[in-house]
């Protein structure tokens, strides 16, 4: 069995299949992006395996996070998604992902992409952390905090710095991949 990272309880598929194809590796795509952050916002209070297990009933839910639907939501559809079992039935949250949809358009139409826009924050490449357990990775950073500010000045909500922080991993900004962990290496390569 490869090494992985400590955090990841090997009696839990779930999260076994998101640290060993995601977590940590590099996105460019926009659509993953804009579900990573509706994601990371519906998580917050919660355990991210609550959200890993809803994350199928989300995406039909949610028009595959594509967020040109997700911008035009009204009040029908709100109502509709608080009656959806399938996903975390908080009205706040689901209507930080409608805000969110129209933020997220915002900058795709100054910055070409929201790729554009959020790999700047690391100049293209990603920040590689050294730590040996998940105990020495901080909850948030500068990083985190500045890229939070300037969420939430662009108008994004559920956008505070350690959900930020959690996206940034999560998306391949940050690779916190420990030492000895078999995927550090493959996320590395994925972006060179």
């Amino acid at each position: 069995m490869p090494n992985r990272c400590d955090w990841v309880p090997l009696e839990i598929p779930e999260y076994i299949e998101y640290h060993d194809r995601e977590w940590g590796y590099p996105l460019h795509d926009d659509r993953s992006f804009f579900e990573l952050l509706c994601l990371e916002g519906a998580q917050a209070g919660l355990s991210w395996l609550t959200v890993l297990r809803k994350r199928d009933a989300y995406r039909e839910a949610f028009d595959a996070f594509d967020p040109v639907k997700v911008a035009r939501y009204d009040e029908a559809k709100i109502g509709e998604l608080l009656g959806n079992a399938g996903i975390i039935r908080n009205r706040r949250k689901i209507e930080s992902a409608i805000r969110n949809a129209g933020v997220f358009l915002k900058i795709q139409e100054q910055w070409g992409s929201f790729d554009s826009f959020i790999w700047r924050y690391t100049e293209g490449r990603p920040v590689v952390n050294a730590w040996r357990t998940h105990t020495e990775m901080p909850a948030t950073t500068e990083l985190s905090d500045l890229i939070s500010k300037e969420l939430k000045r662009e108008g994004f909500n559920f956008v505070g710095s350690t959900i930020v922080y959690a996206f940034l991993q999560s998306a391949g900004l940050v690779n916190d991949h420990t030492l000895d962990c078999f995927r550090r290496e493959e996320c590395l390569k994925a972006h060179t």
